[in-house]
């Protein structure tokens, strides 16, 4: 069974640092693009950060640029995003997933096997 579980999720203060993880079971997602998601309550699911197979191709919402990292460690099986210099905006539900169909990377659609996500909460 193909499973992604996201951690590293937790409360912090503004301007703090928080490091997720995306853990892969089940099969190997080498060679595939993975990203990041998030979403607030009642709001839509939005693109966050997303690293091609090799690691060398990174694709960040404009929101995150020059905060948060995207990186994996493909021996691991694992994607990783460290949040540098939270913002209140930043809190949200932190999802993963794999990049199956389509070519962008900024889709929701274009992504399978999602993650039951983790919560992020950024406190003024």
């Amino acid at each position: 069974q193909v499973q992604l579980v996201e951690s590293g999720g937790g409360l912090v203060q503004t301007g703090g640092s928080l490091r997720l993880s995306c853990a892969a079971s089940g099969r190997t997602f080498s060679g595939y693009d993975m990203g990041w998601f998030r979403q607030a309550p009642g709001k839509e699911r939005e693109f966050v950060a997303a690293i091609n197979w090799s690691g060398k191709i990174t694709n960040y919402a404009d929101f995150v640029k020059g905060r948060f990292t995207i990186s994996r460690d493909n021996a691991k099986n694992t994607v990783y995003l460290q949040m540098n210099s939270l913002k209140p905006e930043d809190t949200a539900v932190y999802l993963c997933a794999v990049r199956v169909r389509g070519v962008t990377m900024t889709t929701p659609n274009n992504y399978d096997y999602w993650g039951q996500g983790t919560q992020v909460t950024v406190s003024s």
